[in-house]
This record gives structure tokens, C-alpha cells and sequence, in this order.
């Protein structure tokens, strides 16, 4: 595993953004898992956050000239990573939308530059796929042209098909999505870790079980 995708999920279990136990999910499955960005809910916890986003996003080469964050748990994460990449030399514009377009002052459902070029959407997750394709004819509608997603955690879990939300997300809209890491990264990080947390491998065992019921492949 590289070295960054070890360090994200030590740092999200540090933050109790990434919790073990037993989780019903809105799919009514019980997840030993459970993953919740909002809880990355200060200035310092934001900024680490970004910085991983942009090394996942720099890893994987995907082009693009601007940043999309879908409201609401978008609208943070597109800042930092703005900020991020800007720590790098890199100035991107960014911009997020409004659950409800405002008929006064500049009006609109996009707040932030305007849409223009090569668009990366980023969010948490991709559970049912909703906020991508919103955010999707959203930019499109804007005369530009989104480029692909990037999120913090792909489940690798089946939706009510065989493919995961991510892979429909990917067929449907034609766009890569990129995870700073995903399901077998949780599982080889906890396999790795066993040597000095012991008390993981009943939550490993617990992983393995819902991905063999659940899982998709890569």
C-alpha cells in the first residue's frame, strides 16, 4: 500500500472519522464499518484532509482546470483541496452550488468562479450516485466539462445491481473515479496493523465477511 493511503486511514481513525463496530447503512445492511467526513470539523483536521485529496488526485494524473464540491459536505472539501494545491504553486478556481437557486444579488444555484474547462468533482463518498449526477448536469449546463470525481472512500460495495455506486457512477457519466483509498486498502492496512492492535482482527474478520456478501471487484 503506499505510504499515503496508510497514513489517511490512521489519521481518520485518530479524527473517530472512521469507526469500527456495527453500522446499519440506508441500504439496511449492518456494516463493521462506518464513515463519516463531517467529523473532519477543524481548521487543522481540513487542512490534512486536503492535502491527502491532492495526493490521491496528483497519483492518479486525471487533467483538469478547476474544482466542483456539491453542497453540502462538498462545499469544505473543494476548499481545502483549492487551498492544498494552491500550497503546491497550483492557483485553481472552485465553486460549489446552492440547494436553492437565489433570485437576488448575483442569483444563480453556483457560488464561487465560474464554470469553465475541465471540471473535478469532489466528494466524501458515492453511495446512490445523486450529488454526482446533479453535480454533473450542473456543470454541463455551465458550458463545461466535468472530468471526473474524486473521493475520500470508495466502499467497493454492491448497489441494488452487480456494480458499485462508483463503477455505475463510471459507465453511466464516462468519468474516472478516484478514492484516496477503498475497501482493500481499510482491509490491508488492519492486516498490516495486527502485529500492534490485536484486537483488530475480529474487525478484520468482520470486513472480509461483508465484502466477500457485499463486494464488488475493482
Amino acid at each position: 500500500m503506499q505510504d499515503f493511503k496508510a497514513a489517511f486511514l490512521e489519521f481518520a481513525i485518530r479524527q473517530q472519522v472512521l469507526l469500527f463496530g456495527e453500522f446499519k447503512t440506508k441500504a439496511g445492511r449492518l456494516s463493521p464499518y462506518f464513515f463519516n467526513a463531517g467529523l473532519f470539523n477543524d481548521g487543522a483536521s481540513l487542512k490534512q484532509l486536503g492535502e491527502f485529496y491532492a495526493k490521491a488526485i496528483n497519483d492518479s494524473g486525471i487533467a483538469f482546470d478547476g474544482i466542483f464540491g456539491p453542497a453540502y459536505k462538498g462545499i469544505p472539501l473543494a476548499a481545502s483541496l483549492a487551498i492544498a494545491f494552491a500550497a503546491e504553486g497550483r492557483n485553481l478556481p472552485y465553486s460549489y452550488n446552492r440547494k436553492e437557486a437565489k433570485d437576488h444579488g448575483e442569483g444563480g444555484s453556483i457560488v464561487g468562479a465560474k464554470l469553465s474547462g475541465r471540471i473535478l468533482i469532489v466528494d466524501d463518498v458515492i453511495s446512490a450516485g445523486t450529488s454526482v449526477r446533479e453535480s454533473v448536469e450542473l456543470i454541463r449546463a455551465a458550458g463545461a466539462t466535468p472530468c471526473g470525481v474524486a473521493i475520500a472512500l470508495d466502499r467497493m460495495e454492491r448497489g441494488l445491481g452487480s456494480l458499485s455506486a462508483v463503477q455505475e457512477v463510471s459507465r453511466d457519466y464516462g468519468l474516472p473515479v478516484l478514492g484516496i483509498v477503498n475497501l482493500n486498502d481499510l482491509a490491508a492496512y488492519l492486516a498490516t496493523a495486527l502485529a500492534d492492535k490485536p484486537e483488530w482482527s475480529d474487525t478484520l474478520a468482520a470486513i472480509e465477511r461483508y465484502r466477500g456478501q457485499y463486494g464488488v471487484g475493482e
